[in-house]
């Protein structure tokens, strides 16, 4: 099963960097790979780095991995809830103090100046890891992208402390909406600990998977693998960009800051589907906790909804597979129902901003991850790519 598996997704692999340079039928390079429980199935990549120049795409590159950070940001979280430190019903300004100061904001008054009034109950670190805190994005939010444009809100891709204080647009608690709820998380898990979020990863995390190449301040050595975003134009050619998240971040942002390697992000998979052990047998997370992140953590009322794209150079409206129910689980998207994929009710993934995609199936114990670069959120060649990496597969299990 393994080299068919193989075999199959590396067709979609070579073949989404192919066609005319200008092209929307490509994507610039993209690296992708595929794991069950014990190793690495396939990894893969094609394309290049920057379509300026044509250092290849090689399956070493550093990306910005934008927010499939947030998995690794809950992954903390839920340790820490392992170790007693910290209850996921309590206050969450308890340990992050500055979250208990942030206001609700109803609109604007006559003059442009924000509506303000204190949230009817308090931000919990369950309602942080479950998108359900009050926070957006300024690229998904009219709200937040008026903030910006009006009264200089700086972007959270600053990674500055400023962007993180930015009012609620609800109480918490009533609603999903997909935003900065896991950067303030990780933000507690600062509060707790007394260090860098950067630190907490390396120790806790990286060491005992083997991840050696995921940092949010990342080595001279790991920068000079890293890729170049791309920008896809109105007419679907590509430009190459200077966008990317600071490599000296003020702040370890846990919803989106990390750099790493589509083979370090395998590891993090295949721990989630060795309930919570490393290859080599460490214990990272318990079963238990395992057990939240393949559970939908959403009260019957809230579902994950649509990305609307506020901001047309930053994302396109993005959602997987519209009228299927999706839940939130700690802390990934949670399928309730089957994909066309053949990802099963069950599984769990995510992405991050500029066209990164992942899953973790545990019933069939695998999943996937596929890099790309590009912006807007939502590019059709590399989600359609993705899909199709995600599909060949499944079917590939299937005809096993």
């Amino acid at each position: 099963m393994s080299e068919k598996l193989a075999a199959a997704v590396d067709v979609v692999v070579q073949s989404a960097s192919q066609g005319p340079v200008s092209g929307e039928g490509r994507v610039p390079g993209v690296v992708a790979g595929v794991t069950d429980r014990n190793a690495d199935i396939y990894l893969g990549a094609s394309g290049v780095r920057d379509l300026s120049g044509d250092t290849p795409m090689t399956t070493d590159t550093v990306f910005n991995i934008w927010s499939t950070t947030k998995a690794i940001t809950g992954t903390a979280v839920l340790q820490l809830v392992e170790s007693g430190e910290l209850d996921l019903q309590a206050p969450a300004k308890e340990y992050a103090p500055a979250i208990g100061e942030l206001q609700v904001i109803e609109g604007f008054d006559g003059d442009g100046q924000p509506i303000l009034r204190p949230p009817a109950t308090d931000i919990t670190t369950h309602h942080l890891l479950t998108h359900t805190a009050g926070f957006g994005y300024d690229f998904f939010n009219e709200t937040y992208n008026r903030l910006a444009e009006e009264h200089g809100q700086p972007s959270v891709a600053t990674a500055s402390r400023a962007a993180l204080t930015t009012p609620l647009l609800f109480d918490p608690g009533i609603k999903w909406e997909y935003g900065t709820n896991i950067d303030w998380a990780g933000q507690i898990v600062e509060g707790i600990t007394g260090k860098r979020l950067g630190e907490v990863f390396a120790e806790r995390i990286f060491a005992p998977l083997g991840m050696n190449e995921s940092a949010f301040a990342p080595s001279a050595e790991l920068l000079a693998r890293k890729v170049r975003h791309h920008l896809r134009e109105e007419d679907g050619t590509l430009s190459p960009s200077d966008f990317a998240a600071p490599t000296e971040p003020e702040v370890d942002f846990g919803g989106h800051g990390l750099f790493s390697t589509v083979t370090d992000y395998l590891k993090f998979i295949r721990m989630w589907l060795n309930e919570g052990r490393s290859a080599s047998g460490e214990q990272v997370l318990s079963p238990a906790s395992v057990d939240l992140g393949f559970s939908n953590q959403l009260p019957d009322n809230l579902q994950v909804t649509m990305l609307p794209g506020v901001i047309k150079w930053l994302s396109n409206d993005a959602e997987f597979f519209p009228g299927l129910k999706k839940g939130w689980s700690y802390t990934f998207q949670y399928n309730e129902e089957p994909w066309p994929t053949g990802r099963p009710a069950g599984a769990i993934g995510w992405a991050g901003l500029a066209n990164l995609f992942y899953w973790i199936d545990r019933e069939n114990g695998f999943g996937g991850y596929w890099a790309t670069q590009i912006l807007p959120f939502g590019d059709p060649s590399s989600f359609t790519s993705f899909i199709e990496f995600e599909t060949a597969a499944y079917q590939a299990v299937a005809n096993a």
